[in-house]
């Protein structure tokens, strides 16, 4: 099967445009773009020169790292931020030094375990938002430099194009919609888009486990496995920085090449930055009242195993070193010797052990969702070029191409389904039973219809279940009901999406505190079009009310969730009752 840049289809615009997408990796960060010629076939290129790597000829990836002075300002980013001269600028004039500020847009219900490290403060006076949109600012200023410089009438281009390029972000895959808007946010703030509906729409989203299996396939990584007409399913595990994202997918069609999700993808905090938190943990122990034991010392000898002992350890056996001073640098009782550490192999391994087991275990869970389809995986990412990493993998190539792969995915646009990680839905209020125990213990909280049925908030109504398969154009609805006391409410209509994440059994009733439950948007319309077609009815106590009829929409077959609220007049074959507002939400009734 021949590489998807020899297939791809020529742009079908008809205009020029440009899309950049950008890989804010937890430890390193990458651009790639595609410039669109309405005829041609697009093509991939990399963004391969940055501040402070003007010795180094074609590298694409930066330290995901700034420097913030007291102000607030962005002094340094990048590889800029590694140089001996910045250090030490920062260091006189007191400037923040600003990294891992990727993982303080992760989910609540990710948790992160630091081993007892803390992450770095934020500059003063900003939000995490804030630090990703500054750093977004820079990849674009780089971005726009490098366009400008190494393309025929650079400058001419960019003006033809700055105020329509689109934007593939890429992140996690364990991300979800709040994240998602935080990074919108974050390009807002950054001046990548206008603060518009229209500057809004110019973002898109792409999984990082997606984006790699887009790069793998444009690289012909994966022909032997694509061009099988057979139903194998195959593995991508993106082991990052900070997170190992893994993807499970099978080949449904060749010519054109269509793949879907057989499982619903994971994410878990095992990459290299938790490697380097353990063995700088462990040094400050081995290291404890030696010259060699200070804050200082442990930060940039726990840099140089970074650079060194980490990338090369391959075998537990062996003694390992970390070169990180002079031939006059000696301390034999912690086994420093001419400038290098000397580490026994066992105890490096024990640094890579808790992420190497936790990747076995998510591989192993999706081979099991996948139902016994997985034949393969492919192992891509920073932390998969690990020699050690590489030797527990089942069956694996690396790549590092997320930026790419994202440009992929807007282009190719392979994944026709995906599956559903959780399971979605609202908040109805359930008729009261007063045989049934549960419904006992909760009926302090009974409230009535106008209408008259007695009834419990806080049930769960199932839109979307979790583990189903859902191609792109397939929209999930449910039609719902609401008495109104007052028509003037519909102006501020509103429904809360509820995100269940314990399993595969529909939960009766939503735990508002429990960590399996949580908001994952709020849908708002203005029904009062309405109005005019409700007609007054009279209830149980003599008080008018006005029945309306709406549906709740969920389209989850793309990358990024979306609901919408789609009203009806028609007042047949509803399912659920809708009650009044109630602090500032809606309340959901099952109609038996």
């Amino acid at each position: 099967m021949k590489p998807t840049s020899d297939t791809r289809k020529p742009y079908a615009g008809s205009s020029r445009a440009l899309i950049i997408a950008l890989d804010v990796g937890t430890t390193f960060s990458g651009v790639s773009y595609a410039l669109l010629e309405p005829g041609e076939v697009p093509k991939i290129h990399g963004v391969t020169r940055f501040p402070g790597q003007e010795h180094v000829a074609g590298n694409s990836k930066i330290p995901s790292v700034m420097y913030y002075d007291k102000h607030g300002r962005v002094m340094a980013a990048g590889a800029e931020a590694d140089n001996a001269s910045i250090i030490s600028q920062a260091e006189d004039e007191d400037w923040i030094k600003t990294e891992l500020f990727k993982l303080r847009l992760r989910p609540k219900s990710m948790k992160l375990k630091m081993n007892g490290m803390r992450l770095s403060s934020l500059p003063r006076h900003k939000t995490s938002v804030d630090v990703f949109g500054d750093f977004l600012a820079y990849l674009f200023r780089c971005t726009k430099s490098f366009i400008i410089d190494t393309h025929a009438n650079g400058q001419t281009l960019w003006h033809h194009v700055e105020n329509s390029m689109e934007f593939v972000l890429s992140h996690p895959n364990g991300w979800e919609g709040a994240q998602q808007t935080k990074m919108r946010r974050a390009a807002v703030y950054g001046g990548l888009i206008p603060d518009t509906d229209q500057g809004r729409a110019r973002i898109r989203f792409v999984t990082e486990g997606e984006a790699s299996l887009h790069a793998c396939v444009q690289s012909g990584l994966a022909a032997d496995v694509l061009s099988n007409p057979s139903r194998h399913g195959f593995l991508v595990a993106d082991a990052g920085g900070g997170t190992l994202d893994i993807s499970s997918y099978a080949v449904r069609g060749t010519n054109p090449l269509v793949i879907e999700e057989v499982a619903p993808p994971d994410c878990i905090f095992a990459g290299s930055v938790f490697v380097s938190r353990r063995a700088r943990e462990f040094l400050e122990e081995k290291l404890k009242g030696s010259k060699y034991g200070t804050s200082d010392s442990i930060d940039h000898i726990t840099k140089r195993f970074d650079e060194t002992t980490k990338r090369l350890f391959r075998d537990k056996k062996d003694l390992q070193f970390v070169p990180f001073g002079s031939p006059l640098d000696k301390d034999l009782s912690v086994g420093i010797r001419g400038g290098q550490l000397k580490l026994d192999g066992t105890e490096v391994a024990e640094f890579f052990e808790p992420s190497v087991q936790a990747a076995i275990t998510s591989i192993k869970a999706q081979v099991d969702a996948s139902q016994g389809m997985i034949k393969s995986v492919w192992l891509v990412g920073g932390f998969a070029a690990s020699p050690w990493l590489f030797t527990h993998r089942p069956d694996s190539q690396t790549s590092k191409a997320v930026a790419d792969g994202a440009l992929g995915f807007y282009c190719d646009h392979h994944v026709s389904a995906r599956m559903s990680k959780f399971m979605y839905g609202v908040e109805y209020l359930r008729e009261y039973d007063p045989n049934d125990p549960e419904h006992q213990s909760r009926k302090d909280r009974l409230c009535e219809l106008p209408s008259g049925p007695r009834l419990l908030p806080d049930a769960f109504d199932c839109i979307l279940a979790r583990c189903v398969k859902v191609k792109e154009s397939t929209v999930f609805s449910r039609k719902y009901c609401t008495e109104l006391t007052n028509l003037s409410t519909l102006s501020v209509f509103e429904v809360e999406i509820w995100c269940y994440r314990g399993g595969d059994t529909i939960p009766q009733w939503i735990l508002r505190h429990a960590e399996d439950y949580s908001t994952l948007c709020v849908v708002r319309a203005d029904l009062s079009l309405l109005s005019g077609s409700a007609e007054p009815k009279q209830g149980k106590n003599g008080k008018t009310y006005w029945t309306i009829v709406f549906s709740v929409e969920i389209h989850f077959g793309l990358t990024e969730f979306k609901a919408r609220i789609k009203w009806n007049d028609n007042v047949s074959d509803f399912r659920v009752f809708f009650l009044e507002r109630s602090s500032s939400m809606w309340k959901f009734a099952y109609n038996r």
